[in-house]
């Protein structure tokens, strides 16, 4: 059984998805609780907040300590330039990293240590490579700004992915189960055809709305990885029908049961609910990727998918085309194998016959 809570203290989701405790008697102040769940600091904090007393000072980090420099990482515009969904999964990350590792030296972090902190993850190679990342982000930064003289990720492999093509893209039969289970008036079905008919990932789409559309046209930076990408979507009128109908919310058109706007993570389980309830795959990305096959298999070009789905480079989109243009020249191409035309095919080293010849 889990343990039971400690006496008056609370938790609470905030509307971005953050955890936070606080410790209330009864129905007297709340006392905000900032260091980590679970750490010493905490249970320091929890014990000073029960007694009416102040939040003990917490002491500064030693310079040039881990903890010292992610401190410095935090107040610089490497670290505001990330969307907020990044920063929120890297300071997740960073909690543990000084849990284990930041009263230490920078001279002691090493290649070896970070090595050791992705095999601790090897169970989860996502979590694996999320952690790569996080620590590339700060000590690429601390080279650049002379913090430090060798940047101890260098070098340091991503975990190989799984064999496939990540998320299942889901099909149209997907697509016809699911619209059978959440007809056009429940707020399922809204969240299928705001992902299905503007492409947006979980996290762009749980933001469009009202405030976003203009004659028909709706203009949403999206953001992945750090990079801001705007985009331009015509509402077509197989989404404009769906919401109308709604249920929607009042600035988002993606909306919990009571209308209030949802999180990215808060809606990634509902969602995965309503697919489970039609028997159906649960990832929004994978209603992304038939959004991005239609798209390609209807004809759209390299650039008209960046334009449509945020992307950039050309590697993505092209991997749409090439499926598409492949499923094309295959179809139009394989009436050559037939034989009733004449066009056979001679086998290496056989003559080639004739028609015109008897005999």
């Amino acid at each position: 059984m889990p343990r039971p809570r400690p006496p008056h203290l609370h938790r609470e989701i905030t509307r971005h998805g953050n955890t936070v405790w606080y410790v209330r008697k009864g129905q007297g102040r709340r006392i905000r609780i900032r260091a980590a769940f679970g750490t010493p600091e905490f249970d320091s904090e929890y014990q000073a907040a029960l007694a009416g007393n102040q939040r003990p000072a917490k002491a500064a980090p030693s310079a040039g300590s881990l903890t010292w420099l992610l401190a410095r990482y935090r107040e610089t515009t490497e670290w505001s330039g990330l969307s907020e969904a990044t920063r929120r999964q890297r300071d997740n990350i960073f909690v543990h990293v000084i849990k284990a590792a930041g009263h230490q030296p920078l001279s002691k972090i090493t290649k070896a240590q970070i090595i050791a902190g992705k095999e601790r993850r090897a169970a989860t190679p996502a979590q694996a490579r999320n952690f790569l990342d996080a620590m590339r982000g700060l000590f690429r930064w601390a080279v650049k700004a002379e913090m430090v003289k060798t940047d101890p990720t260098a070098g340091v492999d991503n975990p190989p992915r799984k064999a496939g093509d990540g998320f299942p893209p889901w099909t149209e039969e997907h697509i016809a189960a699911y619209e059978a289970r959440w007809p056009i008036g429940t707020r399922q079905r809204v969240w299928l055809d705001v992902l299905a008919f503007t492409g947006l990932r979980r996290g762009d789409a749980v933001r469009l709305g009202r405030p976003h559309v203009r004659d028909g046209i709706a203009t949403i930076k999206t953001e992945k990885s750090g990079e801001t990408v705007e985009v331009t979507l015509p509402i077509l009128p197989v989404l404009r029908a769906t919401l109308d109908t709604g249920p929607c919310g009042d600035l988002t058109f993606i909306a919990g049961a009571n209308g209030r706007p949802l999180t990215k993570e808060s809606f990634g389980n509902e969602f995965r609910e309503a697919c489970k309830a039609a028997g159906v795959p649960g990832s929004a990305h994978g209603v992304r990727k038939i959004a991005a096959t239609r798209a390609a298999n209807a004809g759209a070009t390299v650039a008209q998918l960046e334009a449509i789905f945020g992307w950039t480079g050309g590697t993505m989109a092209s991997l749409y085309t090439k499926k598409a243009d492949r499923k094309r020249l295959a179809t139009n191409a394989m009436h050559l194998l037939s034989n009733d035309a004449g066009t056979s095919i001679p086998a290496p080293g056989l003559p080639v016959r004739d028609k015109g010849r008897k005999g």
